[in-house]
């Protein structure tokens, strides 16, 4: 039996719809990062890039459980002695709130080349509007 690979010009890439209102986080990254690597195809193999576009709505609505709210905390580092940087998740998510959902999807992606590629099919929007809607996507339940 012969096992082939598919060429990147038989790919077909869907776009899906994703509203993060009232959603758990990590439960919801976690279908993200799925559809982003295409591990729900038939034709999956983990050197290709073969997954499909996600755009998510409402990432500022999105929840976390128990209270990491208040304990879970992102840390940054500049480069610099002294120059570690921490901002908890309420914080982050009154100022940016696409961060958090990308940086939860970020982190279920292979730490590899490809990850690049995979975070650019990832379209996040804090608010109801997109501006994706020519694309006709797929809206998908978490």
């Amino acid at each position: 039996m012969k096992t082939t690979l598919p060429k990147e010009n038989q790919l077909t890439r869907q776009w899906y719809l994703i509203d993060a209102k009232d959603k758990t986080l990590g439960r919801m990254a976690t279908k993200i990062a799925d559809k982003l690597r295409g591990k729900d195809k038939p034709y999956f193999t983990p050197q290709m890039d073969c997954g499909d576009f996600v755009v998510v709505i409402n990432a500022e609505k999105v929840k976390l459980t128990r209270n990491k709210i208040d304990t879970k905390i992102y840390y940054r580092h500049s480069g610099y002695l002294g120059g570690l940087k921490r901002q908890p998740a309420r914080e982050l998510l009154e100022t940016k709130p696409v961060k958090v959902i990308e940086l939860a999807v970020r982190g279920m992606l292979p730490k590899n080349h490809l990850r690049k590629d995979f975070m650019k099919k990832l379209k996040l929007y804090a608010g109801g509007e997109h501006p994706h809607a020519a694309q006709n996507p797929t809206t998908i339940e978490v």
